[in-house]
């Protein structure tokens, strides 16, 4: 019974024959251990990564490991697409931005002062040439035209009257003369007989004068009654509307606005160093925002020959047709102007250009194989872009497929 009592009293530290200190050392040099066996696993796989790219392999499209998408083991020959590489004309533009406007508007506005008390058209409407568009009140001006036209009565009956009395006087002046040769009259009456004549001729052509005097007059109060009524001088729309039936306007205050929108036009401010570069009658492509980017074709028609001196820029005009009137006036459009051809260029398609250690180049074809060929790139025109240095004129080089290849790499080209 003694003895079961003192083996129930045994520790647990004694039972495991160390103590727990011994036990926390064990541990930690364990977990050292493991933090030791990562370190050296993730070592050798930056080792064996970097080793890859050095070797060209190990990574996508090298040997000794996975190639590029879509490509096969090494030595298998690779489908690709070649195009040749060919000169064509380096072709400069410059896009610009603009706004629509009519070439041709017209603000309606009458001549003369008056109460305006019809009007015709609304915004929107479309105008004829020659249609009556307003009319101002014309009530004192018929009445001074009928004024006027009694006056010129008048002045033609003066006329009647003192033309009837030269010719009295003409035959008396005759009669003088026959008398006088019979020595019957002195020739002191007979010279005044012709004074009288001479007299009368001047009064009638004060007469006919004083006529002419009132018949201008009346023409002139014609004209200002005409101008009361105002007619539309082109075709086109009431774009705006300005003022309503009982206005009182002055001469030249406007009622509607009036555009033409068959041909619209657009200016742009063009720099100086492409002004020289663009002549009347070249074309120019435009494009609208509001109409989903839809092109139309235009032609240059004005050129200003004074730059802005703030922005070394000058405006040039371009005209665009617009029979379907879809373009509209004040749309935002964009311009762009092919300026002359400068230079011949060697141009490769774009898809052909690649990147092998951060330098450009493209692929060539050499032989069944594929040789990367690094070139110095210049501009870019349309889907092409010029090789300045590295190629010849001629040389077939790789299009589509060329991101996959590794120089040196087997391809196949698909009969044409």
């Amino acid at each position: 019974m003694t003895e079961t009592s003192q083996t129930s009293q045994t520790s647990p530290s004694q039972v495991a024959g160390k103590s727990p200190r011994a036990r926390m050392g064990r541990f930690v040099w364990t977990r050292k251990r493991v933090f030791v066996a990562i370190g050296v696993a993730l070592a050798a796989l930056l080792a064996f990564r970097l080793y890859g790219a050095l070797m060209g392999g190990g990574g996508p499209g090298g040997p000794g490991g996975p190639r590029g998408r879509g490509a096969g083991p090494r030595g298998q020959a690779q489908p690709v697409e070649v195009a040749e590489a060919q000169k064509v004309d380096l072709q400069e533009n410059v896009t610009l931005v603009g706004s629509l406007r009519a070439k041709e508007r017209v603000d309606l506005a009458p001549k003369v002062g008056g109460r305006l008390v019809e009007l015709r058209v609304d915004l929107g409407d479309e105008v004829r040439p020659g249609q009556l568009i307003g009319r101002l009140e014309d009530g004192e001006l018929q009445q001074q035209v009928r004024r006027a036209e009694a006056a010129l009565q008048v002045s033609k009956a003066s006329v009647a009257q003192r033309e009837a009395e030269m010719e009295n006087l003409k035959v008396e002046a005759k009669r003088y003369q026959s008398l006088e040769r019979d020595g019957i009259v002195s020739s002191q009456q007979t010279e005044q007989s012709q004074t009288q004549v001479q007299v009368a001729e001047a009064q009638v052509a004060l007469a006919e004068a004083q006529m002419e005097e009132a018949a201008a007059a009346l023409e002139e109060l014609r004209i200002r009654l005409g101008q009361s009524e105002i007619f539309s001088p082109i075709a086109g729309v009431v774009a705006r509307r300005y003022v309503d039936p009982g206005a009182l306007l002055s001469a030249n205050d406007p009622i509607v606005l009036i555009i033409n929108l068959a041909r619209m036009v657009t200016v742009v401010n063009v720099p100086e160093r492409q002004l020289v570069k663009i002549q009347n009658g070249d074309k120019a492509r435009m494009s609208v925002d509001a109409l989903g980017g839809e092109e139309t074709t235009g032609q240059v028609v004005r050129i200003s020959p004074l730059l802005d001196p703030q922005t070394r820029t000058a405006e040039v005009e371009i005209e665009i047709p617009n029979p379907s009137g879809r373009l509209k006036a004040e749309m935002f459009a964009r311009v762009d102007l092919d300026l002359t051809v400068q230079r011949q260029a060697l141009f490769v398609p774009r898809e052909a250009l690649v990147y092998r250690s951060g330098e450009p180049g493209v692929f060539v074809v050499d032989s069944g194989s594929a040789r990367f060929q690094p070139v110095q790139i210049g501009v870019t025109q349309d889907d092409q872009i010029e090789a300045v240095e590295g190629l010849d004129p001629g040389q077939i080089i790789v299009t589509r497929g060329a991101n996959l290849l590794q120089s040196g790499d087997s391809i196949e080209v698909p009969p044409e």
